[in-house]
Order: C-alpha cells, then structure tokens, then sequence
C-alpha cells in the first residue's frame, strides 16, 4: 500500500485549501493510500479533524506556545481566524517558523518514509520539503495564494521560487495558474497539471429544495475587501428599492480591525442582512438550498468552488470575471445560469482602483436584480467538477510521480 503525506501549514477546514485537504484524504482513503496529514493549528485548536482519518494519523505543528510565539500564519491577509500576516513577520520569527517545521518533519519523514508528499500551498513549507526529504517525490498544490504573497512579499519570493522547483510536479485550479506558475517557477509546462476543484455531491443537492422562495442571496467568504464585500452591501442597499423583502445571508468571518468594520456595518444593517458565522459543509448546503442567488464579487480567487456549491443545490449565480470563473467554471455550464461582471482595476494583486468601484457597484447591483427576477435553473450535470474528478486528476500525479526515473 503506498504512503502519502500531506502537508497543510495553516488550519484546515476553514479555507478552500483545507476542504481540498479534506476531500483529498477522504478520496485516498478509499483508494487504498495509506496516509498521514501535518497541520498547522493554534494552541488552544481542538485535535482537528481532516477526512475521517484516525486522530493518531493527525499531527500538528502548534502555534502561540513558546516554540511559536504568534498565530498561525494565513495564506491570505485576512483569514476566517486568528492569524499572522507574513508581510508582517519579522526575520526572528520567519526562523522559528521554518525551525519550527523541521523539528517536527525530518523525525516523522524518517519515521513513515512516504512514498510522495503532497504539500498545500506554492510557498515557505512547500520550499522546504526538499531539503528534509531530497529523495522523495514532492506534489505542490498551487491554491494561488501562494502566486500573490509573491508580490506582496519579494523579500520571501526568491527564496520560495528557488526552493519550490526543486519540487517534482504541480497541481495547479486552471489554466491561468499554471501560466502564472510557469513563470514565476520557470519550470516546463509538463510539470504543471490542471487538477481543478471540486463539491461534495452527496451534500451539496437539490433534494429537499423548496419550489417556491422569498428572493434571498448568499454570500459565503471572509469578511475582507479583496473579497468585494464593501461594494456588495452597497450594490445590496441599491438593489432592496426594487425587492424591499431582499435578504442578503453572509457565512464567514474574519479578524483584524479591517473585518471589525464590516462587521459592524452588517449588524446594522439586520435584519435585512443575517450573518451565520462559520457553517460546516452540511449546515452550508442547508441554506443554498434556501438562497435564490449566490454572490461572489471577489478580486482575486482560484476556482471558487461556492458557486459550483450553490449551483448544485439550486441557485443562480453571480461573480466576478474571475479566471476561474470565465476558463472553467461558465464554459463548463449553462450561460443563462450565471451573471459574470467585470471587475475593477487592480492596484497590485487585489485593492480595487477607486476612481472604477462605482460602476462596479452599479453592475453588479444591475446584475443582482436581473438574477432575482430570473426563473431558477433547472437541474444541471456538474460531473467534471466532482472530488472523484478531481481526486482522478491528483492521484495520476502521485502515481507518476512513483514511476522509477528514466535513465538519461
């Protein structure tokens, strides 16, 4: 039975690279892999739970103890919990950081000698993997956050770029990664592999859905403005003239006074917008298969698998021109299903230009509406966006990635 170990340096669960985590190990375990997961994870975290493995098959590097005296450090600037910033992170802590993970990787590598590492995240872990094990086969999972810390911070770049392409194959969400990817890594295209993501189908249905609803959207994602969530409550107030029983349900949170602010500003707007907090994946399914509409008016994203979500359980959908969104979520569905508006022009990776956000909000307010009064659409096959599809993808990767090398 050949072994996997997975890597995941932030919680898992709480972003789209922990759910791909998640649906990973569940997917192998089924195949047969035998299999152990490394995550990173806060002192006071309950053992976390990551594809029904067993707790002793879970193993964690633990942050703000006296080894690691700061939070979790998050992929993104703003994340769903606590974290640390690694704009932010100073040279003493950017050394325990790595300290910190090969203290607790090289004795476990040489303990379960895998047969491949699949590492989350085309960043500071993923560029230390080589060194702690020169001889095995390393999967990176590019989730993108990785391609933008890269221009938020090129003091970190060079090392990661030098470090991660030493790394034998990469998974990458579409297309446009694996472009940026290329680049960035300067690797040849026979090493980038467009795996795509992926939905629960046994939990994300229409089973059960309602055939008559009061109009209510859905927005599920961090409290952030990368996200487009400021001009998405303006485009909601514009909207509810016309549809003054409108309901906008948000799922998520974020920390940092940053989230603080839309977190007021969305309590005062109740009852017209509910803020539901973290769901899990079921509780998440429940309320798509309640919303009329879900709305995703972000800057930067991979493949936003809430829109295949919300798609399965029923809802029209609205978002952003995403390149996740045009190459290949909308090629892959019915055009009249889906409101794609243009997004403003960026200042770096994802800060809107201010002089572009008030046609912004007058599209996506105009879109908002026509989505509302649409008829919902009918039952659609989302076979290609499966976590079978995609688990396809990634285990042929790791089983390549086996194949003894070929003699030059």
């Amino acid at each position: 039975m050949p072994k996997v170990l997975h890597l995941l340096s932030q919680r898992p669960s709480l972003t789209g690279s922990g759910i791909t985590l998640d649906a990973l190990v569940r997917h192998a375990a089924t195949a047969g892999w035998d299999q152990q997961v490394v995550v990173g994870v806060p002192a006071d975290d309950p053992s976390p739970e990551v594809g029904g493995l067993e707790p002793d098959r879970i193993l964690t590097l633990r942050f703000e103890t006296p080894e690691l005296p700061f939070p979790v450090p998050g992929m993104s600037d703003v994340m769903p919990y606590r974290s640390t910033r690694w704009s932010d992170m100073s040279p003493d802590q950017l050394r325990e950081y790595r300290q910190a993970w090969t203290r607790r990787l090289r004795p476990l590598l040489e303990e379960i000698t895998p047969d491949v590492i699949h590492v989350h995240h085309l960043w500071i872990l993923g560029s230390m993997v080589k060194d702690l094990a020169p001889n095995t086969p390393v999967i990176s999972h590019c989730h993108a956050t990785g391609l933008r810390q890269m221009r938020l911070c090129p003091h970190l770049a060079v090392g990661v770029r030098t470090g991660c392409r030493r790394n034998e194959a990469f998974a990458v969400l579409h297309s446009d990664h694996a472009h940026q990817l290329q680049q960035e890594l300067d690797v040849t295209e026979e090493r980038i592999h467009v795996v795509g993501a992926g939905y629960r189908e046994e939990l994300f249905h229409r089973r059960g859905r309602p055939n008559r609803l009061s109009p209510k959207l859905l927005y599920a994602g961090k409290y952030a403005k990368a996200k487009g969530l400021p001009w998405l409550l303006d485009a909601f107030e514009m909207v509810r003239v016309d549809f003054p029983d409108l309901e906008l349900h948000v799922i998520g949170s974020g920390a940092g006074p940053e989230a603080e602010i839309l977190h007021r500003r969305m309590e005062a707007m109740a009852p017209a917008v509910v803020l539901h907090g973290h769901l899990n994946q079921g509780e998440l399914a429940a309320l798509m298969r309640q919303s009329t509409v879900c709305v995703l008016p972000s800057f930067y994203e991979g493949v936003p698998l809430v829109l295949i979500e919300a798609l399965a359980c029923g809802c029209r959908l609205v978002a952003t021109d995403l390149p996740g969104v045009v190459e290949t979520i909308a090629p892959r569905i019915p055009r009249n299903v889906i409101e794609i508006i243009p997004r403003p022009r960026l200042d770096g990776p994802d800060t809107p230009v201010a002089d572009d956000l008030p046609a912004f909000t007058r599209n996506l307010a105009a879109a908002l509406g026509r989505s509302i009064a649409a008829p919902l659409p009918d039952e659609i096959s989302l076979e290609s966006f499966t976590w079978n599809a995609v688990f396809d993808r990634v285990e042929r990767m790791w089983m390549e990635a086996l194949k003894p090398a070929k003699s030059p």
